[in-house]
């Protein structure tokens, strides 16, 4: 017994990042996350590995389906939801960002429009585009045939690439721009803040019906510029604003006394902001004070 523990921790282990990765990207939330991978666990102990080929097909093709009956059961629980739900941030190293596929899948704006799509259209375009699984992988992990998972993959892929950010930004132009907004936000400076803005950008705000924010998304650079300058004074008093890494990405984190009070992730197209997405939700701040590993 004490060995099939340990050879089942060790295997366990070893994909860990990877499972948690997929449950992520499926759910958009690190607890619900954890949650899936808890169940997985208990499953996997009790399995005779001996009898497994391939332990991370295996624990792949749980994870994936622990995951969309968790997506189905949340599905519900968002409706309810009090105001803009967005994910969870979390703070990501940097190879995540030099992964640039990676940092791209796990994105704000990337998590947002897969909640577009049906949970198994979802779990078929994590697992192809992200992962690169093959179709009867895939087929294997939500009881589809091959050919219908092709089918939902086209369809998914089609849905996505309609709403996706524009295209892969490098590096130095997303720090060029959050380095712009950033000293407009400390310098309390409107037309800068305006200059680094989409013409269309929206704004959208998570406080969870526990911290205030925006009800409804915010749209048009005048109209977020003019919002945000509503909180200027505050910042240059006693909240401070750092850079860091938020599910790949450039962005900031809003500090009030020393405590996290605001998660600003952005979406940048063509050198400016099209994309804010602020959290608040302090239900949401749990993975932004410690590094989360994740991994393809």
């Amino acid at each position: 017994m004490a060995e099939h523990m340990e050879a089942a921790t060790k295997a366990f282990t070893e994909q860990r990042n990877l499972l948690f990765t997929i449950a992520y990207q499926m759910l958009g939330s690190a607890a619900d996350a954890e949650d899936v991978l808890q169940e997985v666990w208990l499953r996997w102990v009790d399995v005779e590995l001996d009898e497994v080929r391939d332990q991370r097909a295996y624990l792949v093709r749980v994870t994936t389906r622990q995951a969309l009956s968790q997506l189905r059961r949340v599905g519900r629980r968002r409706e309810s939801y009090v105001g803009n739900w967005l994910p969870e941030p979390l703070l990501t190293s940097p190879d995540v960002a030099e992964d640039v596929e990676l940092a791209d899948s796990v994105s704000m704006a990337m998590l947002l429009v897969l909640e577009t799509l049906a949970p198994t259209e979802r779990a078929v375009f994590v697992l192809r585009e992200v992962f690169a699984l093959e179709y009867d992988e895939i087929a294997e992990a939500i009881d589809k045939n091959p050919a219908a998972v092709r089918q939902i993959a086209h369809r998914a892929r089609a849905h996505v690439a309609a709403r996706r950010p524009r295209g892969p930004v490098s590096a130095a132009a997303s720090r060029h721009a959050l380095d712009a907004f950033r000293r407009a936000i400390e310098t309390g400076d409107l037309q800068g803040l305006v200059d680094v803005l989409a013409p269309d950008v929206v704004l959208l705000g998570d406080g969870g019906g526990v911290a205030q924010t925006v009800p409804r998304p915010v749209v048009g650079a005048t109209r977020v510029a003019r919002l945000l300058a509503v909180g200027l004074p505050r910042v240059a008093g006693r909240f401070t604003v750092e850079p860091a890494q938020i599910n790949g990405c450039p962005a900031l984190i809003l500090r009030l006394d020393g405590e996290i009070d605001d998660v600003v992730a952005v979406r940048i197209d063509d050198g400016l902001i099209s994309g804010l997405y602020i959290v608040r939700n302090p239900a949401k701040m749990s993975r932004v004070e410690q590094e989360t590993a994740l991994t393809r």
